[in-house]
């Protein structure tokens, strides 16, 4: 039986009764966030002191949930705050703190001001997409960036996709918002595919193969595609250089030996194809 619950005036689709008043203990609830079938956490906006948080809970019983269960979802997002952490970086949201509150998890980070600029949100996508050139540009870098840093520590992106990309048109600044399912690498997957079809390398799709930094080499040149095309992989609609498509076209190979071996080489490529 389907239960709806309201915060901030919006409404909330849960499969039984669930108490979610706990989230006011945070604060003032401004904005819920995102409640899409797809996860099964619940996000908000909340205000205190003055200040603004963005608040992630897993553990409510949120109708027809796509992706895992309510109790992987706590041990997931429980997970995932130990990620924010060793992965820190000036283009990743800031993880303030992790609680078990209201019979499931909290992870509370700074607030961002700032739009996310995939698919699932077409408008702020397409203006994104008519920015200048040089603007995007330093989007990528900021991604690049971050990435060839998650490669330094030794992690690697799962479920990387434009989603989880924020950006700011009043300053331009870049942020990751968020890397949930980031793992130790090398990753071996249990359960194929993740993420976005126009992210994903050949090996994601299958069950149990290597995910490493040669996979997230596929990822960046996957996003380069995302910028500079809107996904498309033919070079008719490529907006950069020849040198620049050859980059990125190499590192989406569907033979791992094919793509650059490293985020460093990526990136190096990639700077000198701009030159």
């Amino acid at each position: 039986m389907e239960m709806v619950e309201y915060i901030a005036d919006t409404p909330i689709n849960l499969s039984k009764p669930f108490d979610l008043n706990f989230i006011h203990t945070f604060g003032t609830v401004f904005k819920v966030v995102d409640n899409n079938a797809e996860s099964a956490n619940l996000c908000f906006g909340i205000e205190s002191d003055g200040k603004r948080y963005f608040v992630k809970f897993a553990g409510a019983p949120k109708e027809n949930i796509d992706l895992g269960t309510v109790e992987e979802s706590v041990e997931w997002l429980k997970q995932a705050a130990w990620t924010y952490q060793a992965l820190e970086h000036k283009n990743l949201i800031k993880f303030i703190k992790g609680e078990e509150i209201g019979g499931g998890y909290a992870a509370v980070f700074e607030w961002v001001d700032a739009e996310c600029i995939g698919i699932s949100y077409p408008a702020a996508r397409q203006k994104f997409l008519n920015l200048p050139t040089q603007a995007k540009l330093q989007a990528f870098d900021d991604i690049l960036n971050f990435h060839a840093h998650v490669a330094e520590r030794e992690y690697v992106a799962i479920d990387f996709y434009s989603d989880q990309v924020m950006y700011s048109f009043e300053n331009g600044q870049t942020t990751i918002c968020d890397i949930d399912f980031y793992r130790e690498s090398p990753y071996y997957g249990d359960k194929g595919l993740w993420g976005s079809a126009n992210f994903v390398s050949p090996e994601e799709c299958v069950p149990g193969s290597r995910v490493d930094e040669v996979t997230m080499v596929y990822t960046m040149g996957a996003t380069a595609f995302s910028i500079f095309t809107d996904h498309s992989r033919d070079y008719e609609v490529w907006t950069l250089s020849r040198q620049a498509y050859d980059v990125a076209a190499k590192a989406v190979s569907n033979d791992r030996d094919m793509r650059q071996q490293s985020v460093q080489q990526f990136r190096r490529e990639w700077k000198e194809s701009r030159l």
